[in-house]
């Protein structure tokens, strides 16, 4: 187990990724890392990243910008709720610890979205404390080197999996920055080498003693998620402009773009239109915009943008939760991905 921890240390000094912005950064610099970096790869978090800590330098300013604010900086990154969970966690902070990220492992660990990994990856890396991961790339080098059947997201496996976590971190007797180079090599060594494809084997340092190299089997560990039919949907988005304005309504808070601005989504096109008759509006068609399919992590969405230009704007249109915006301010608000992409279509 030692023989693990020191292989990976001594290769991440020479091999392993150096130069990332939130490398050597506090706690609030890793903790914003580690959000991003949930399901979103390094080069895609690197740009917004920087822009985050710039507009929101400390919790307390993170805190006291509003979520609609929050949201617009993390436009394109996806998963929204990790951006609502930061502004919830960044309110606890300044209402609970003085605007000072916690420094005992609970306290990060109940904060809104940190799970027991990502509590773990702050305490090591910022605190450099003696704490296991198991994100996904160290699932998969666990379940490569030691053998392990099964899908990790499985309880059964995944608690095999933080036990081998636990079992391979430096000794207890390590000193200085051990754990914290320890657990960026093993997050290293996942995401440039044990990679989900074609893994460059002779590159690892733990190659002696991998037991899914040793057997022929790096290509089937870890075992993949069971394969079951992706749902599909449709909805038809209503581009409803008036000069350069369009109108836009705010989405519940939860649900899939919680909290972003988007055009009103109705079932179908007759829907759409059902509703732009049933308020009243002087309408015609003004050129199409592609369909496109956006799929999420459950679900594909099939989406049909109507749009229509208006000879006048009308009041009754605009309630609360609605507002008419510009298209170019539109653009860089707090709109998903796939709204903007239509939008710049316009």
């Amino acid at each position: 187990m030692a023989s693990f921890a020191s292989r990976l240390i001594r290769w991440q000094r020479s091999h392993g990724r150096h130069g990332l912005p939130w490398q050597g950064a506090d706690a609030y610099g890793v903790w914003l890392s580690e959000i991003m970096l949930q399901q979103t790869q390094v080069a895609t978090v690197i740009p917004y990243y920087a822009r985050f800590l710039a507009a929101f330098p400390t919790p307390a300013v993170l805190a006291a910008a509003s979520e609609e604010q929050v949201l617009a900086h993390w436009s394109g990154l996806g998963y929204y709720a990790r951006g609502r969970n930061l502004h919830r966690a960044a309110s606890i902070i300044v209402e609970t610890y003085g605007g000072n990220f916690p420094r005992a492992f609970d306290d990060i660990a109940d904060l809104p979205g940190i799970g027991r990994s990502t509590a773990a990856a702050i305490c090591a890396l910022a605190y450099h404390e003696r704490r296991a991961i198991l994100d996904g790339n160290v699932k998969r080098v666990l379940a490569r080197h030691c053998g392990i059947e099964g899908w990790p997201g499985e309880k059964k496996v995944e608690t095999h999996l933080w036990a081998l976590a636990e079992s391979r971190l430096p000794s207890a007797v390590s000193k200085g920055d051990a754990c914290a180079v320890y657990t960026q090599a093993i997050m290293d060594l996942g995401a440039t080498v044990c990679t989900r494809s074609k893994p460059d084997c002779a590159a690892c340092p733990v190659q002696s003693d991998c037991v899914a190299f040793a057997t022929g089997r790096t290509a089937v560990l870890p075992e993949p998620r069971p394969v079951r039919a992706v749902p599909e949907r449709n909805a038809a988005f209503l581009l409803l402009q008036h000069g350069n304005d369009i109108l836009l309504e705010k989405r519940p808070p939860s649900g899939i773009w919680g909290g972003l601005w988007c055009p009103p989504q109705f079932d179908s096109r007759e829907d759409a239109l059902a509703w732009c008759e049933r308020q009243g509006l002087d309408w015609h068609e003004d050129g199409d915009v592609a369909m496109f399919t956006h799929t999420f992590t459950h679900f594909r969405l099939h989406i049909t943008p109507v749009r229509l230009r208006l000879a006048c704007k009308p009041s009754r249109a605009e309630q609360p939760g609605r507002i008419w915006m510009d298209n170019a301010e539109a653009v860089g608000g707090a709109i998903p991905t796939p709204v903007r992409r239509m939008l710049r279509q316009l």
